[in-house]
């Protein structure tokens, strides 16, 4: 079955996600991503319905090794920052 269309958007100091974060939407939200990243403090993952590890890795290059905060706690978010050793704001943890 496939995944409900993503999107991201500037609002305020956020870039906002909505829909699937995943593998095959990667690519262009990257590119949407890109064109509104700049001074961005924080990443609102509230309207993310599914995250795989593809997502993961485009939020944890977006976060800068957590130098945004991140709101929003989507499905599989918990568990695939578990299993790349990621923080709650999707920097690596220290060894």
């Amino acid at each position: 079955m496939a995944q409900a269309a993503a999107s991201v958007r500037r609002d305020g100091d956020a870039l906002a996600f909505a829909g699937a974060v995943v593998a095959a939407h990667v690519p262009a939200l990257w590119s949407q991503a890109q064109a509104g990243r700049a001074g961005v403090a924080r990443l609102d993952l509230t309207d993310v319905s599914a995250l795989d590890s593809a997502g993961l890795a485009l939020l944890a290059e977006l976060a800068g090794d957590g130098a945004l905060a991140v709101d929003g706690t989507p499905p599989g978010l918990a568990e695939l920052c578990r299993a790349y050793r990621l923080t709650p704001t999707l920097a690596f943890v220290s060894a």
